[in-house]
């Protein structure tokens, strides 16, 4: 491969993308609206990283993440900027609900508790799932008083000072550690939940925080699409990235094509391919896991690597499973189960698919899906097939009574997939930002650094473009 290869008009600046996955895609949505040259590289044979959507009959089955949070509003502003505001799908709210296996069986979580936080007093008073004590303790959080130093703490200390022990092992652990695949004992508050450090500094109380934050929510934008607290797209979420795809031009994404390394040049920077070809740009946005930006970069900046290398992830597996309703005896509520780790299952949790979503499974088809690894059995991430589904199904039949065989099985093994936002992550962060100082032109983007949910990933593609910009008015 050569210059000529990669079919660029130069101009000033030729930027860089490496890895192919949501923040790469968002960024390029972006660069390509402000009207800069880019290329994305991407070593496997399709962008779109960890969004996986399969149509294996008639069932469309999610590998990777299942939906997005609206709430990130920059989500929905790549949806819009690519054309698929029409194609956003609601979740089934009107059969919503969590469940928590505890205690040998699923208790619903109590209305009105907000990830950790209760906000209304008789749905958890008369939950099943929290002792009186911890209810007490709970609701005694009003009168705990705030922290005064901002040093950061592990989200376990954070919880059990402020809510109590109870609250932590039943509803924070699993409810948290579920989507940041990471153990509460050294998962970083500041990093993963600066809004309630803010609430305990600004209202000394989480309580008090969160009540006036709903009383503060706009209403409901009435001449605007419908929306709940969870979305995806009525195609499954890879559509997010093949449109992304065909929005910037399929000729700008080279896949198949593996960075090998970043030399820095007295203007700018050259890249090494898997097949001894080079190519200079200007600016160089890396998308790439922290591990993988620090081998590319190596003969940029040996300290800024060794500080990439202090960013630690966990291997985790999503499977998919499908069952004939009519081999379903026992109802199942809700949208699903989480499972505390004070359990010891093996099982992190489970979403009933085609019931949470539409346009999922025929009719007569039960989909659903189970999370395992993560920071907690990650052994099991290694597993064979074979022996994973009959772990699986083992843990379903004795956590929600599924006792049937699947029609279907799929297993989708996501190896350091997630990072782990541990205590100091923001200081980490910090360092690393100060030797980019150092580079010009040069950014780090994706689930490393700022947040690992989708719109965290699109709003850090997005900042990388507003600073090219910035760079190169």
């Amino acid at each position: 491969m050569n210059d000529n290869d990669l079919n660029i008009t130069r101009k000033d600046p030729r930027v860089a993308i490496i890895g192919g996955g949501i923040s790469a895609l968002a960024c390029a949505v972006d660069l390509k609206e402000k009207g800069f040259d880019f290329t994305i590289f991407e070593k496997e044979n399709s962008a779109g990283g960890k969004l996986v959507t399969e149509k294996i009959g008639d069932l469309v089955v999610e590998g990777g993440p299942d939906s997005y949070l609206p709430e990130k509003v920059w989500s929905v502003q790549l949806i819009r900027k690519i054309g698929l505001a029409g194609d956003m799908l609601c979740s089934n709210d009107a059969f919503k609900g969590t469940f928590i296996y505890s205690g040998g069986r699923l208790h619903r979580l109590p209305e009105g508790v907000m990830l950790m936080v209760p906000t209304m007093i008789m749905p958890l008073a008369t939950s099943s799932l929290i002792s009186w004590p911890g209810k007490i303790r709970m609701g005694m959080e009003l009168f705990v008083p705030r922290r005064k130093d901002q040093k950061d703490e592990s989200l376990a200390d954070f919880v059990t000072r402020r809510l109590g022990r109870e609250c932590l092992e039943k509803i924070a652990e699993p409810l948290v550690a579920g989507i940041h695949t990471s153990n509460p004992v050294n998962m970083s508050v500041l990093a993963i939940f600066p809004r309630f450090i803010d609430m305990e500094k600004k209202y000394g109380s989480l309580i008090k925080g969160m009540i006036t934050a709903m009383k503060r929510m706009p209403s409901p934008d009435p001449s605007g699409p419908p929306m709940t607290y969870f979305m995806s797209l009525k195609e499954g979420m890879q559509e997010l990235a093949h449109r992304c795809v065909s929005h910037i031009g399929a000729e700008r994404v080279k896949t198949g094509t593996a960075v090998l390394s970043v030399l820095k040049k007295e203007n700018g920077y050259r890249l090494a391919f898997g097949d001894g070809a080079t190519a200079d740009f200007d600016a160089v946005v890396l998308a790439t896991p922290s591990y993988v930006t620090k081998d590319i970069l190596k003969d940029v900046d040996r300290e800024l690597c060794d500080r990439l290398s202090a960013i630690e992830w966990s291997s985790s597996a999503t499977i998919s499973l499908a069952f004939r309703k009519e081999d379903i005896k026992r109802p199942l509520r809700g949208f699903g189960f989480i499972v505390p780790r004070i359990e010891k299952r093996r099982l992190n949790a489970c979403t009933w698919s085609s019931i949470k979503w539409s346009h999922r499974a025929p009719e007569d088809t039960l989909l659903i899906r189970c999370f395992v690894g993560g920071g907690h059995h990650e052994e099991l991430v290694s597993l064979s097939d074979d022996e994973l589904l009959g772990a699986v199904l083992e843990e379903l039949r004795e956590i929600a009574g599924i006792a049937a065989r699947p029609v279907f099985f799929k297993a989708y093994r996501w190896f350091r997939g997630m990072p782990k936002y541990t205590v100091g992550h923001l200081g980490r962060i910090a360092g690393i930002d100060e030797k980019l100082k150092a580079h010009r032109g040069l950014y780090l983007i994706g689930c490393s650094y700022r947040g690992i949910g989708i719109g965290d990933c699109v709003k850090s593609g997005f900042d990388a473009a507003a600073a090219i910009e910035a760079l190169w008015p």
